[in-house]
């Protein structure tokens, strides 16, 4: 889902050329915890890494590669490969986070994410071996 949204403010005074903006994604806000607190983060992942067990997070995350390939799946959702330039999100709450691992294993992956969080709480919470087979139906067909 996308909306056009103006990017350009004219300025009689410029005398270099005007930035390049381009919109890589909009979607609509999901639900952000009330309170709560805003966080920028740089994740590296090591060649080959799996990154994190399944967890979940308390609010909304929106990320972007900025070198590397990611190993993404959220709950219901078939995992995916998102590659260097390409975005990723995710509603937080309730749904179970299960890769975010390194799809390359002779190369690093590296990734920033904007998180929303309730403040105080752990940034990744996570879900046990019997939540995980209780909700086995939830995740979708591996491949």
């Amino acid at each position: 889902m996308s909306v056009h949204h103006s990017h350009h403010i004219d300025d009689p005074n410029r005398t270099t050329p005007p930035p390049q903006i381009e919109v890589l994604v909009s979607v609509p806000t999901p639900p952000i915890p009330d309170p709560s607190e805003a966080m920028i983060l740089q994740v590296t992942l090591p060649p080959g890494s799996t990154g994190t067990p399944p967890h979940r997070h308390t609010g909304p995350a929106f990320g972007y590669v900025v070198q590397g390939e990611m190993i993404f799946e959220l709950e219901g959702e078939p995992e995916r490969v998102v590659r260097a330039g390409e975005t990723f999100g995710e509603p937080g709450g309730d749904v179970i986070h299960y890769q975010d691992g390194n799809n390359l294993a002779d190369a690093e992956t590296r990734f920033v994410v904007t998180m929303f969080g309730v403040p105080g709480q752990p940034m990744l919470i996570p879900v046990s071996a019997e939540e995980l087979e209780e909700r086995k139906p939830r995740r979708a067909p591996r491949p």
